[in-house]
């Protein structure tokens, strides 16, 4: 896929079969074809019970976080095959309270995948089974890491958008990321070219 990067791995290995195996693996991941976006997505449902609220009876932050966390982390898993490490969390933003008694109903699908990363959109709706209505309650972005079998970052298939919505999170993920590195003190402002198109025209 255009812009997706690319990068040359070192390793030191201990054994001739072992590098074998390793550049065997490495050579199919890059020669193999990107996966579609919508066969990341991931749909999770949770019942929200008393010890899971509050004392004002509504769903306790960092239990969400911890249920989106799990979603999340299938759906990069479902995209790369390996094993994923949550790396990052941002733009959480919570709308609506969800109440003692309803159910939490997560979707999670990857918006687009780096190198090692992957960038996942989550989006969160309360439902009230009672009185049969749906609400939003927040969306946010995680980003994981695949693993290698010794806990190493390793390549990932490239994302291929199909929708216009999948099309346009592609597309700002790369201002995302770069955000998320300026933050993190692993990238200069000046740098951020993407970013800096957002308020400097030439």
């Amino acid at each position: 896929m255009p812009g997706e990067n690319r990068m040359i791995w070192h390793v030191q290995l201990h054994s001739s079969s072992s590098a074998h195996l390793y550049s065997t693996i490495l050579a199919k991941i890059f020669l193999m074809e990107g996966r579609k976006a919508g066969e990341s997505f991931i749909i999770m449902n949770e019942f929200v019970l008393p010890n899971d609220t509050n004392t004002f009876g509504n769903l306790m932050g960092g239990r969400l976080m911890y249920w989106m966390d799990i979603a999340a982390s299938m759906s990069a898993a479902r995209h790369c095959n390996f094993p994923c490490m949550t790396a990052s969390v941002d733009n959480l933003s919570f709308k609506n309270s969800i109440k003692l008694g309803n159910v939490v109903h997560i979707e999670a699908k990857v918006s687009r995948a780096f190198t090692t990363s992957m960038e996942v959109h989550l989006k969160v709706w309360g439902e009230d089974i009672v009185h049969q209505y749906r609400y939003e309650s927040n969306e946010a972005y995680f980003t994981f890491v695949a693993l290698d079998p010794a806990g190493k970052p390793r390549p990932v298939q490239p994302l291929i958008t199909e929708t216009e919505e999948e099309k346009l999170l592609y597309e700002s993920a790369l201002r995302r990321r770069q955000l998320r590195l300026i933050l993190a003190g692993k990238m200069m402002p000046h740098d951020a070219s993407e970013l800096k198109a957002l308020f400097v025209k030439d």
